[in-house]
Parts: C-alpha cells; structure tokens; sequence
C-alpha cells in the first residue's frame, strides 16, 4: 500500500509539472506574438522607421559599455565636409557616441563613406543612423525655409525620434574641445521640470541681439542661442507648454505650427526664436549653461566678455557666421582647420595642439586672437586625460 502511495506521488508530480511546462510555453508564446504585434503598430504609426534602422550602421557593443551620448546634427547642402569635422572633433575626445545624422538624401552617402574609412579604433567608439529630412505633411515647404536649410528639423528630433529619451543636438559648425560626455552628463542635474540646456545667445546686453531688435518674446535678458541643445526628448513629448495662444497648455506637437502661424513675420532666426519664445513662456523648463559650452565670436569680437571661459577655457566652439571658412576670425579657423587637418593615429600633442598654438599667434590683430589661451586652455587638459586613458609609451609631453 505504501509503495502504491509512493508511485501515485510521482506520476502527480510529474502531470503537476508537465502543466507548468505547456502553460509556460504558451504564456511565452503570447508575449512574443504581443510583441510582433505592438512592433507592427509602431511601424505602421512611424512609416520611416523600418527605412531608418535598415540605414543605423552599428560598431559591435562592448560588454559593460555605458549607455552612448546621443549627438543629433541636421546637415544640408555644402555642409557635409564641416559636419564631418564637427563629429570627428567628438569622436577624438570622447568614449562611446551615437549620431542622429539627418541630412538631404544626396549626402547620405557621402557620410557612409567617410565614416566607414576612420580607423577602426575610432571607429569602434561609435554607432550612427541616417535619416532622411522630413516635416510635417502640408507644411514641409514652409519649415524648411524657415531660416537656414533644413534648420528647423530639430524642432521636429522628440517627434521623429520617438524611441530616443535623449540626444545633444548641436549645429554643424560646432567642435567639440573636451569630451561630449561632458555636457551629457547635465541631464542628471535637470530638477523635475527642465526639458533642455542651452546657453544664452549673449552675455552682455549693450551688445545683445534679442534686447535691441526683437520683435517676439525671448528668454531672459538676452535670449538664447540653439546651436548646443541637450534634449529630454522623453519630457519634451510628454510636458504640456504654456504659451500667448490659448489659455491651454500644450503638447509639443501641438505648439509648433500655431506658433509659427502667429510669429512667422516676426522672427529673423527662424527655429531658434521660436524655441525663445516657447521657453519665454516656460523658463522653469529650462537649465541654462554657461558660456563656454556654446562659446562663439560674439564673445570675444569686441572684446573678450565670457569670463568662465577665462577661467576654464572654451568647452565647445561655435563658429557661427562662416567664421570657419573666411579670415574675419582666425582664431575660429585655427582652430577647425587644425581638428580638420589631425591625422586620426598622429600624436594628439604634436599632431593638433603644437600646430594650432603656433596658428594662434598669427590671430594677435584680432580681438578674438588676443585671448588665444581660451581656445587651448580646455584642450590641452583634455589631451592630457586622453592621454591617461590610452597610456601611450610615447607621447609627447603637454
């Protein structure tokens, strides 16, 4: 009777677990088909996006690698070789990047190719996607001329981007002087209510833009300059903006149009006085930089006035106004050709600091020249620490 009960036991338990294994297997099944079905959805809501992860051209992950810094650039027309410089000057400095690439179908390829051609070892710190340029539907015509081309796509990145939380927009004229790591690590010292960084467009108001001529509201004393914009993109789509349109809040997908609609004959810097106005209206969502993250000439053109780069040395360069392509401001050139001119395996010391200290000096006739240390200052500390993470044998001493 005893060994009767023993065997009956085991036959239970082995139905019992026989049971667990079938339910297991079909709740798992059910969650897969979940899965292709809300992937469906999203294809369908997103017709772009299947086009766009066919082009994201990804460098294997590293086990244990943090999650990348997400660098967004819109680049159209004659703008790829200065675009290509400007990720060239992050890649150097930094550790693991992903760019938003959205450029004009005729330079796809181009930026493929270059890409592709880096040195493995550069190579290896980045992934990158392409996109095509898009708005809105009846308006695409009306945005992309809005003021340079193209350069309203980045109102556009939370709506486009929508599986991406995060990304550092920059302009295509910006360099990178130390790594953009840096500035990333700001989303971490946004309060509740802040949706993005951006620096003030100037910071004496006796020879501000926004305070003498503008026609529209603007944030703070002197407004500010979009051409370093680090974004939640997450809160952006989800927070609802006051605004002087409606006594409703609204969502951002909702406020663009109206905006333009209402301002259209009052803005001279398209996208960046509309992105003014918004955070006019919302400066608790808002975390302001200091000058050095988006340090262009207006700093130093009549003298030098953003003093923490006195102090610090310039974190990220603007060379807004052709500055990188014409002699009005050789430090600014200087500085671009020699990231440019860098050969990718040269020494960074003799290679890209030596040659662009020595380029300075002959900027000495310009107000901007007289404070060449600025533009060297931050790099040379930042070659330093790049030099202790690789531990080259032989590098020159900084």
């Amino acid at each position: 009777m005893r060994r009767y009960l023993r065997v009956l036991f085991v036959c239970t338990l082995l139905v019992f677990c026989s049971l667990l294994y079938i339910c297991n297997q079909l709740v798992s099944s059910l969650e897969s088909a979940d899965q292709q079905e809300r992937a469906a959805r999203t294809r369908a809501a997103d017709p772009g996006l299947s086009e766009r992860a066919q082009d994201d051209r990804s460098a294997p992950h590293e086990a244990g690698r943090l999650e990348p810094v997400g660098l967004a650039v819109v680049a159209c027309g004659s703008r790829l070789e200065e675009t290509l410089t400007m990720l060239k000057s992050a890649v150097l400095f930094s550790r693991h990047l992903h760019f938003h690439i959205f450029a004009e179908d005729q330079l796809h390829a181009g930026f493929r190719q270059m890409l592709e051609s880096w040195p493995q070892r550069f190579r290896s710190k980045f992934n990158y996607s392409i996109y095509p340029i898009t708005f809105p539907g009846d308006n695409a015509r009306e945005w992309k001329k809005l003021f340079k081309p193209c350069a309203s796509q980045r109102l556009f990145l939370p709506l486009i981007l929508k599986q991406v939380d995060s990304v550092l927009y920059v302009d295509t004229d910006i360099l990178f002087l130390r790594p953009a790591e840096d500035v990333w690590s700001f989303l971490s010292r946004f309060n509740g209510s802040h949706v993005a960084a951006m620096a003030p467009e100037h910071e004496e108001p006796r020879i501000g833009w926004y305070n003498r001529f503008s026609r529209h509201p603007y944030y703070g004393k002197t407004g500010l300059n979009s051409g370093v914009m680090l974004m939640n993109m997450s809160r952006i789509r989800d927070t609802h903006f006051k605004n002087d349109m409606t006594t409703v809040d609204l969502k951002w997908a909702d406020l663009l149009m109206p905006l333009l609609h209402k301002y259209k004959l009052n803005i001279t810097w398209g996208d960046q006085d509309l992105l003014n106005i918004i955070f006019h209206h919302n400066p608790e969502s808002l975390l302001l930089l200091e000058c050095e993250w988006n340090y262009r000439p207006d700093h130093c053109i009549y003298g030098s006035n953003c003093i923490t780069a006195e102090h610090h040395g310039i974190y990220i360069l603007h060379g807004n106004r052709g500055v990188y392509h014409d002699d009005k401001q050789p430090a600014f050139r200087a500085v671009y050709d020699a990231i440019q001119q860098f050969p990718f395996e040269e020494d960074p010391v003799r290679g890209l600091l030596l040659p662009l200290e020595e380029k300075l000096k002959s900027a000495d006739h310009t107000y901007c020249g007289r404070s060449r240390h600025v533009f060297t200052k931050r790099l040379r500390q930042t070659i330093r620490d790049l030099q202790k993470d690789h531990d080259t044998p032989r590098r020159t001493k900084v």
